[in-house]
């Protein structure tokens, strides 16, 4: 892969994967319609590398502190003990919206990849997840705050990130679609989502490494080295950025842009897949 591609889907990666608009589909549809060559598992790995890299950087403190409290340590060590605790039970919420996740990803991940990677299934997914988003933004109360999560959200998010390994679906906006659901703020389901992507994305990365490295020992690895360290730089860095935008942007706007750009991409993918466009 050219240099210039692996830069390009690095930006897709790190604008795609934090915004509701699936990655998976906008990195599948890229080298669809462009001709480009799969750029294999490998690439793939270096890319959520760097996502998992941006979201530990943004949220590296509230990581610390839920570990070292869910651990069964105090911090910061002037926090009161009601604080301690809510940190302590948020993250054994992270360790159980983690399971579903884990658990379909390890059975049906070679399936999926295999079999449901196509146009057409991302373009209905597109529309499908965009008409659920729309719902939830508009009829939600959205007036709980993160501090006031509970199992029942960890339970409910945790399974709609699960759905989100179905290509197209997209598994921030499922899971801040499911937020809202829960009647959370746009904000807080927006950091519940980035928070619960973290220990998934990094279980990802940690059962893909092994295999690339004895494959890069063995000398069959396509890629230079060099190339998979721009890729993770770049989807690191501009993820890092889109975090701190989408945030902000959530404080006082809606999701109605991304309703809006997912129901007209889903609908060009499918009448370019319906005309066969991208075929080779």
């Amino acid at each position: 892969m050219p240099l210039f591609q692996a830069v390009i889907l690095a930006l897709v990666q790190a604008f795609t994967e934090f915004l509701p608009v699936s990655s998976t589909a906008h990195l599948v549809l890229f080298p669809w319609l462009l001709h480009w060559p799969d750029p294999g598992e490998a690439f793939d790995v270096a890319l959520h590398a760097g996502t998992l890299l941006a979201v530990i950087l943004y949220f590296f403190k509230d990581w610390l502190t839920l570990l070292v409290c869910g651990l069964g340590g105090s911090y910061p060590k002037s926090a009161p003990a009601e604080e301690i605790a809510q940190h302590r039970r948020m993250f054994w919420y992270m360790v159980v919206g983690t399971i579903p996740g884990g658990i379909l990803g390890k059975l049906f991940d070679k399936q999926i990849e295999e079999h449901l990677r196509t146009p057409a299934i991302i373009g209905v997914s597109m529309i499908l997840v965009a008409l659920l988003m729309w719902w939830a933004d508009s009829k939600a109360t959205q007036a709980r705050k993160l501090e006031q999560s509970n199992l029942g959200d960890a339970i409910g998010i945790g399974v709609a990130q699960a759905v989100a390994l179905w290509p197209g679906v997209s598994r921030s906006g499922i899971t801040i679609t499911a937020g809202l659901f829960r009647n959370f703020t746009r904000e807080a389901a927006t950091r519940f989502s980035f928070l619960l992507s973290a220990p998934l994305i990094a279980g990802a990365v940690a059962a893909k490494l092994p295999g690339l490295i004895k494959v890069h020992k063995a000398g069959g690895l396509d890629l230079p080295l060099s190339t998979l360290a721009v890729s993770i730089l770049i989807s690191g860095v501009v993820g890092y950025v889109v975090i701190a935008f989408f945030l902000r942007y959530l404080q006082t706007r809606t999701l109605k842009v991304f309703v809006v750009y997912r129901i007209v991409f889903g609908i060009i993918v499918l009448v370019l897949a319906f005309l066969k466009v991208g075929a080779r």
